[in-house]
């Protein structure tokens, strides 16, 4: 996938270049899932059901699926893809290589999983045990979303707070897909799946090859996500692993790496497209006319859980491995800068609502109520966050903030 800018017009270039940031990709997330909530609480919502249950595409091939499957499955999966690619290139290059540096937010993800699955469970086996299945609903962090209200509201924090939230975010999604990918199978076709991980093989040769061309990658990726679909694993998986086939480290000469470079490619594809319409189809939770109670043990797992057990999980761990083992925060990060991060991890939508599609199917009662409460939470993280980093910013901040015996060096800021 030979990807310069330079061939293409200044228009597209610009609007790449403009739709891969934070602030603009949140901003087209969120209006689409208004829209979507507004359609489908309007006196033409069966309209909006109709279309995310049409089905099409080719029978022969097990491809005849809802436009809502279509975008669990297809349209996530180039979402993943950059996820792989930027995990990838934070375990080899990255902020990951390290793992005295890496380790607090990796740990912070870990708790950010655990506690609000805790939490969850809890309430929800107290009142619903037959809803426990959906107990990882409120572990996701979105990624697009939170590095979005970081950008708008963080302005002239340290920028470090991006990494580190980024770090937690790429960790947390990781873990997600590993949930997915193991916990949300039920049958697996060997066969399938064995010639979905030869077309990912042959990817791999094919993107480390000294000239790559869009023609012959994208076929095969085609080929791994459509055998990962047939094997009965979840078709995401395909597009993370994809990612991680492309190389980190320098190549053939080449003055950047094919990380950055397919990332530049792919990214603007996502963020203007695959999530959007999926945040669309996904978001349409009817409200009105309805017999069906949003406020049930299940929303209010889900909600606790985004809100609460995301802060309490991510924060608390950080705090623990601050205090009692020699890792440290991050240059020029310190305690008071971790509150409106944990608010941030409680925004859960694009994963949270595709582990929601996975737990429960649109016939069961619980589906549109979790799905209530990943939007209901995640508006409340993100507004709490959005205050928290007003307040955080307009603080004073010291020499040392993250206490570690040495001054700050790092004095980048967000918004430069």
């Amino acid at each position: 996938m030979s990807h310069t800018t330079a061939s293409e017009p200044g228009a597209v270039a610009r609007f790449r270049s403009w739709i891969s940031r934070d602030t603009p990709s949140g901003a087209l997330l969120l209006i689409s899932a208004v829209l979507a909530v507004a359609w489908a609480n309007s006196p033409w919502r069966a309209a909006y059901h109709s279309l995310a249950d049409l089905e099409f595409g080719p029978e022969s091939l097990h491809l005849h699926l809802s436009t809502s499957a279509w975008a669990a499955d297809g349209l996530l999966a180039i979402f993943f893809f950059v996820v792989g690619v930027e995990l990838k290139h934070e375990f080899v290059m990255g902020s990951l290589r390290e793992p005295r540096k890496a380790g607090v937010p990796i740990a912070a993800a870990v708790g950010g999983m655990v506690v609000p699955a805790l939490f969850y469970v809890t309430i929800v086996g107290l009142g619903d045990p037959n809803a426990l299945n959906g107990w990882a609903i409120p572990t996701a962090t979105d990624i697009a979303f939170a590095l979005a209200v970081l950008a708008i509201f963080g302005r002239g924090l340290p920028r470090a707070l991006r990494t580190f939230l980024l770090t937690l975010a790429v960790v947390d999604d990781l873990l997600g897909i590993t949930i997915i990918a193991t916990l949300y199978t039920d049958t697996i076709d060997l066969v399938m799946l064995v010639v979905a991980i030869v077309a990912i093989v042959v990817f791999a040769v094919l993107i480390r090859m000294r000239r790559t061309h869009w023609w012959l990658l994208v076929p095969v990726a085609l080929v791994a996500w459509a055998f990962m679909h047939a094997s009965g694993v979840h078709a995401t998986v395909a597009g993370v692993l994809l990612g991680f086939a492309v190389p980190a480290r320098l190549i053939h000469g080449e003055q950047d790496s094919r990380t950055h470079r397919f990332d530049d490619a792919v990214r603007p594809i996502s963020s203007a497209i695959a999530l959007p319409v999926f945040a669309f189809v996904a978001a349409g939770v009817t409200v009105v006319g309805t017999d069906a109670s949003l406020v049930q043990p299940v929303s209010i797992g889900v909600f606790a859980g985004l809100v609460v057990g995301k802060l309490i999980g991510a924060m608390g761990v950080t705090a623990l491995m601050t205090r009692f083992t020699p890792l440290r925060l991050p240059d020029a990060i310190g305690v008071r800068d971790l509150l409106p991060v944990g608010f941030l991890t409680g925004i859960g939508f694009t994963v949270a609502l595709l582990i929601d599609e996975l737990s429960f199917d649109d016939a069961d009662p619980h589906a549109e109520a979790s799905k209530a409460a990943i939007l209901f939470g995640s508006l409340v993280a993100a507004t709490l966050a959005s205050i928290w980093l007003r307040w955080d910013a307009r603080l004073i901040r010291n020499a040392d903030m993250n206490r570690d015996g040495v001054p700050d060096s790092d004095i980048a800021r967000i918004g430069d």
